[in-house]
């Protein structure tokens, strides 16, 4: 089983339709595969087809907080399981108190960890989507992590802190996680028919190429995958 974390604290740098569309491509692989959604925005959780996240009951938060209170929980609790043999793990604004609430928590970094050993023998990869921000939801995914995928768009402001970001990677590596390794930076939103995006794509490889794989495939801007995630299909 390996887990994925999919991180930029960039926002709309398709973090969550990477983790949607790599997820449902596993699946169509025949993989059995777990989304978590670690946003409280709970954009995921809407991609999979829940439109009012807010109004679910059981989400991470509460996952969380059963980890904080009874150090295990029920596998099941708040997993939404769906046919194409994908299940979600959702979120909504709840996360966000509750991340403030982890503050005095002890061994805060790894409650979601002890929860993916409680899981992981039901799938072959976990995927989560983490919030646009360095927090400590986010050192959680971290921590749990075999590998890091890093969405950038081809844009300037997109690769703004990417070293604050890979510092993050590299801390968490050396305290948490030895095991933590860059997948690599992928590219979204190319367009490669513009100067810009030609040349934000040479000065990550330049910047960046000798430090973190550059990911070959680059995700082209495309309208249908803008209609999938409000058809929710």
């Amino acid at each position: 089983m390996k887990v994925y974390t999919i991180v930029n604290q960039k926002g709309g740098v398709a973090k969550t339709t990477t983790t949607f569309n790599l997820g449902i491509g596993l699946a169509k692989q025949g993989k059995k595969v777990l989304l978590i959604d670690a946003d409280p925005q709970g954009s995921l959780t809407i991609c999979m087809g829940n439109r009012e996240p807010d109004s679910l009951e059981h989400t991470i938060s509460t996952v969380i907080a059963e980890m904080i209170n009874n150090d295990t929980v029920n596998k099941d609790l708040a997993i939404i399981h769906y046919d194409e043999n994908v299940d979600l793990l959702p979120s909504n604004i709840d996360l966000s108190a509750m991340e403030a609430s982890l503050v005095n928590v002890m061994s805060r970094e790894t409650i979601l960890k002890n929860y993916i050993d409680i899981v992981k023998d039901d799938y072959d990869y976990i995927l989560i989507d983490c919030m646009p921000s360095l927090g400590i939801i986010t050192v959680n995914a971290l921590a749990c992590a075999d590998r890091v995928i890093i969405p950038a768009q081809a844009a300037y402001l997109s690769i703004k802190g990417f070293q604050a970001l890979i510092k993050t990677i590299n801390t968490v590596k050396r305290k948490l996680n030895p095991k933590l390794e860059i997948e690599g930076i992928l590219l979204t939103m190319v367009d490669r028919r513009t100067n810009i995006a030609k040349m934000i794509i040479d000065e990550v490889n330049n910047a960046y190429g000798k430090v973190v794989p550059i990911l070959q495939t680059e995700i082209p801007r495309s309208v249908a995958v803008e209609e999938s995630i409000a058809l929710g299909e």
